[in-house]
């Protein structure tokens, strides 16, 4: 297969303490055009280096900034007849706030066990259960 021919994306899985104090929270962000829940990704632009890429995504999607983690498993499906190719890392919120745009018109904080309920794709559950093996919290986020 010919290497220009797939889409290049990188995302995040992006947690934060929950505020009440017990275990983590994650972000989901509900896309509009796809009507579906997902983790803030996206394709890079032309030279853009995966790890800046995931970062932009979070703060585009989201509002938030983060600090990369541990890098998660690499994801691959076809999108519109064509492979995409996304790398993810694991990222704690470190400040911002969401504000609906183009893209994304909802965000939610959930623990991990919602978030996966709430997530549309398995291949996004996956990467919640990685996440939880990283960091070493169950999937009630404690």
């Amino acid at each position: 297969m010919n290497n220009d021919s797939v889409v290049l994306a990188a995302g995040c899985v992006l947690w934060r303490r929950s505020p009440c104090g017990d275990g983590i929270e994650i972000a989901l962000v509900h896309r509009p055009k796809w009507d579906d829940w997902s983790h803030p990704k996206g394709k890079l632009k032309r030279g853009e280096d995966t790890r800046g890429g995931a970062v932009r995504e979070v703060l585009e999607e989201t509002g938030m900034t983060c600090d990369l983690g541990p890098e998660l498993p690499t994801v691959w499906y076809q999108v519109e007849g064509r492979p995409k190719e996304v790398r993810y890392w694991a990222a704690e919120a470190t400040g911002g706030s969401f504000e609906p745009n183009r893209e994304v018109d909802r965000m939610v904080w959930l623990p991990p066990a919602e978030a996966c309920d709430r997530l549309t794709q398995d291949r996004d559950r996956q990467l919640v259960s990685a996440l939880l093996d990283t960091l070493h919290v169950t999937k009630d986020g404690l």
